[in-house]
């Protein structure tokens, strides 16, 4: 039995395009926020998807 179409789109690209947003949200507030909450929101909005990127990026491949 197959999945539908629209399971299968959300399973590939929704860390993605979540990453995406975060990002998008953090350099918006980066650029119109003046200390306090906005630069605090625009730091961690920013900050996860480097760490995310840099997990997977020093992460070791399966079976080496």
């Amino acid at each position: 039995m197959t999945k539908p179409q629209h399971q299968s789109f959300w399973r590939m690209w929704g860390w993605p395009i979540a990453l995406g947003v975060m990002t998008s949200a953090g350099l918006v507030s980066a650029l119109f926020s003046d200390g306090g909450f906005g630069d605090v929101f625009a730091w961690v909005t920013l900050g996860i998807p480097v760490i995310v990127c840099a997990w997977y990026g020093w992460r070791r491949p399966p079976g080496r």
